[in-house]
């Protein structure tokens, strides 16, 4: 049976008249890599926040590690690692010194500082001082300063934001290293649901304060629906075959596009139909949906809002 690592159930957080959160219920298993999406303002970083005691909730109940007590969620945070606030490092110290001094009240070894070092790729910054690093840098030396208490459970907060393509990749393979070598479950944000879905195993989408919908990787996999791309300069005239043909889920695109909700295996008897009509069609396929363009159908909202 799956260990429950966290359970939170209808959490709420009240800012005068506004609602951080509403009524949040979200459950983590050991082993998950959960992303938490929404637009910038969602509740995300609230969330996280209440999770790791940062703030109170107004409402709600909180488990972590079985335990729910006042006591025992301050034992069950023990295990825990965040990258939520901003961590202090140290700019005129190497990433070897600023852990060590991260380690100093943790009986930390200088082996396991060197396999921290291997695992954020930071193994060869040598005397190189923080103040001199890239952002992706300071992100994996970041996340390395959350592991020197070998915590079981890890929240991460947007830590792709503001890296540069390459910089993604990297952070991308870390988090999964982590829970492959490491066995750490993880919950991470972002407002991006394209850029999660190459990390995450499950999802939970939040939408001013509430959580709209959650879903596995699988059946996110299957909500980004799938359609026939159709491409013509005879846009007109290939809606008029379309309707002869009882087609009625599809939506002009612009002026030469032309997406088909039904009917999806019908690609060739639609392109015969087009061709025999003298539609000049330049191109037809099946496509799926972008992810970003299912998260705007659910919160009917912009993703960098």
């Amino acid at each position: 049976m799956s260990e429950i690592i966290l359970k939170a159930t209808t959490v709420s957080k009240i800012y005068g008249k506004h609602k951080a959160l509403d009524k949040v219920t979200i459950e983590i298993q050991r082993g998950m890599i959960y992303g938490l999406i929404g637009e910038n303002g969602a509740g995300k970083s609230t969330f996280m926040r209440t999770i790791m005691g940062l703030i109170k909730t107004d409402e709600g109940h909180i488990e972590l590690f079985g335990e729910s007590s006042t006591k025992g969620l301050q034992r069950a945070r023990r295990k825990m690692g965040q990258s939520i606030e901003t961590p202090a490092l140290y700019s005129e110290l190497t990433a070897r010194e600023n852990l060590r001094v991260q380690a100093a009240n943790g009986g930390v070894s200088e082996r396991e500082i060197n396999e921290l070092l291997r695992l954020m790729g930071l193994e060869n910054t040598g005397k190189k001082k923080v103040k001199n690093f890239s952002l992706g840098m300071r992100q994996r030396l970041a996340i390395a300063c959350t592991l020197i208490t070998n915590p079981e459970f890890l929240i991460l907060d947007e830590p792709t934001n503001g890296l540069d393509p390459s910089g993604i990749v990297e952070m991308r393979e870390i988090i999964q290293r982590l829970v492959t070598e490491r066995g750490i479950t993880v919950l991470l944000s972002s407002h991006l649901l394209d850029e999660l879905s190459q990390v995450a195993t499950h999802y939970g989408i939040l939408h001013k304060g509430k959580l709209i919908s959650e879903l596995s990787r699988e059946e996110l996999a299957a909500e980004a629906r799938q359609y026939i791309e159709l491409e013509s300069t005879d846009v007109h005239k290939a809606v008029v075959v379309l309707d002869e043909m009882g087609i009625k889920e599809y939506e002009v695109v612009n002026g030469t596009e032309i997406n088909i909700y039904e009917r999806i295996e019908e690609v060739a008897s639609i392109n015969r139909s087009l061709v025999l009509a003298n539609v000049n069609v330049s191109r037809i396929g099946t496509t799926r949906q972008k992810l970003e363009d299912y998260f705007l159908q659910l919160t009917g909202g912009n993703t960098h809002a």
